[in-house]
C-alpha cells in the first residue's frame, strides 16, 4: 500500500527485454532513501507497484511484465517517474490508500496555469480524460491518483476531469513534463471500486 505522496523523482535508466514481452528495467532513484530498501520491498513508479530485485548505489531494478506494459504507461528509457516506498505501519497517511495497481491509461487533453494566476507560484490546472470504464468512479471531491500522485478532483463532465495543482506538487514531482496529449497511470479511490462491486453483487442477489 502507498499514500500517494511522492518521495523523489527518479528516471528509467535501462530496459531489457527478457522474454515473452517481459522486461528487466533499472530505475535511477533521484533523491529516494535505499539505505532501508531491501530486495523484495516493493516501491511505486507512476503509481506502479515493483518489486525490488536489485540495487546498486543510487539505483534499483525490476521485473515488469507484459501484462504491467499493456495496462499502464511511462517505462520508456529516459522517462521521469514518480517514485514513493511502500506505506510502513505507523506511518502518516497524508493522502490516500493507493494500492499501486492501475485501474486504466488517461490522457492529458489540458494543462495551464490557472486563468489571472502567473509566476512561478500559480496554481494549474489539469484536465485529464480517463478509460470510459472509469468514469462511473470518479467523482468531485473524490481521491484519484495521477502516475502515483493523490489528488482531488474538482470538477467532473462524462469520463473528463479536472484537477488544480499546487506549485509544491509540480516541483516535487514529474507533472512539469505534461503536455497534451501526455498519457497517465490512474488509479481510481479503491472505496469506489468495492462500492461499485457491492452494489452489483447486491443487484444479482435481489435477481434471484
Amino acid at each position: 500500500m502507498f499514500t500517494g505522496i511522492i518521495q523523489a523523482v527518479g528516471r528509467i535508466h535501462q530496459l531489457t527485454e527478457t522474454r515473452g514481452g517481459d522486461a528487466r528495467v533499472v530505475i535511477h532513484a533521484g533523491g529516494l532513501d535505499l539505505n532501508d530498501v531491501a530486495l523484495g520491498d516493493s516501491i511505486a513508479a507512476n503509481g506502479v507497484c515493483l518489486t525490488v530485485v536489485d540495487k546498486g548505489p543510487g539505483q534499483y531494478s525490476v521485473d515488469v511484465s507484459a501484462e504491467t506494459f499493456a495496462c499502464t504507461t511511462g517505462f520508456a528509457p529516459g522517462e521521469r517517474v514518480n517514485l514513493e516506498k511502500a506505506l510502513r505501519v505507523g506511518a502518516p497517511l497524508g493522502g490516500h490508500i493507493v494500492s499501486g495497481h492501475v485501474d486504466g491509461v488517461g490522457e492529458v487533453i489540458h494543462f495551464a496555469p490557472v486563468a489571472g494566476q502567473g509566476g512561478a507560484d500559480a496554481s494549474w490546472r489539469l484536465e485529464i480524460r480517463a478509460p470510459s470504464a472509469l468514469a462511473r468512479f470518479i467523482a468531485v471531491k473524490s481521491s484519484i491518483a495521477v502516475n502515483g500522485v493523490s489528488l482531488t478532483v474538482n470538477r467532473v463532465r462524462d469520463a473528463d476531469f479536472s484537477i488544480n495543482l499546487i506549485p509544491h506538487t509540480l516541483e516535487n514531482t514529474m507533472f512539469k513534463d505534461f503536455g497534451v496529449g501526455t498519457r497517465v497511470n490512474l488509479e481510481v479511490d479503491m472505496l469506489a471500486r468495492y462500492a461499485e462491486r457491492l452494489l452489483a453483487y447486491s443487484g444479482n442477489q435481489d435477481k434471484d
